[in-house]
């Protein structure tokens, strides 16, 4: 049988090879990834902790490095690690909702995660990381999918509400946090609650369960 680490080997491949939102007929040419995918996850037989994010940005897609870019210099911060301590599997599962860099509206900013790439592999994934106790749900998409029916449409309530999520009974703790962009400065500044109340909690989770 199979060992955890060897199961787990086997999805990091399939993930890899995945190339769903590049060849999909059924999605039709219009909606195909345009570049080819470069899918960045990081799966863990040990972390206790799992950062769900929403989709590389370029940079990522360029390095194959999750938040190896200004978003994750601020989300390492939240969460007072360095980029060894981050970057150690043993430490942090890095599972996004979208695995690759999904690309540009017409303004510029970058697409939100593809829709395919979640229902084929987020519950695979979820499965076969049993270990995890703390989900940091980044960004609405992420909270969406790891909070379900009870998520509110809005990310600030959500975020503002995150006590219930890490408190509630049933099934692992989860950490609603804004996405780390600098596009979210401006929010930052008018939740000053997020800095005094929710990072000193984030902190202490972390520290407690990567010693």
């Amino acid at each position: 049988m199979p060992s955890d680490e060897e199961r787990l080997r086997e999805l990091r491949a399939a993930i890899a090879a995945c190339r769903l939102c590049r060849d999909d007929p059924a999605r039709g040419e219009g909606h195909r990834l345009p570049h080819e995918p470069r899918p960045v996850a990081v799966l863990s037989a040990t972390a206790r902790i799992l950062i769900a994010g929403q989709a590389p940005g370029l940079r990522v897609h360029e390095s194959g490095l999750p938040f190896n870019d200004a978003s994750g210099d601020r989300l390492r911060q939240w969460l007072a690690v360095d980029r060894d301590a981050f970057y150690d599997p043993r430490n942090f599962a890095i599972v996004p909702m979208g695995f690759c860099f999904p690309g540009y509206d017409r303004h510029g900013g970058d697409l939100p995660p593809r829709a395919e790439c979640a229902p084929l592999w987020r519950r695979r994934a979820m499965d076969a990381m049993p270990q995890i106790e703390l989900i940091l749900a980044v960004g609405h998409h992420a909270q969406r999918w790891h909070i379900g029916a009870d998520c509110p449409k809005s990310m600030t309530d959500t975020v503002r509400n995150w006590e219930r999520y890490v408190k509630r009974n049933i099934g692992t703790a989860i950490l609603p946090l804004p996405h780390p962009s600098w596009r979210n400065t401006g929010w930052l500044r008018k939740n000053p609650w997020f800095e005094t109340e929710l990072l000193p909690y984030l902190r202490e989770r972390v520290e407690a369960l990567i010693r």
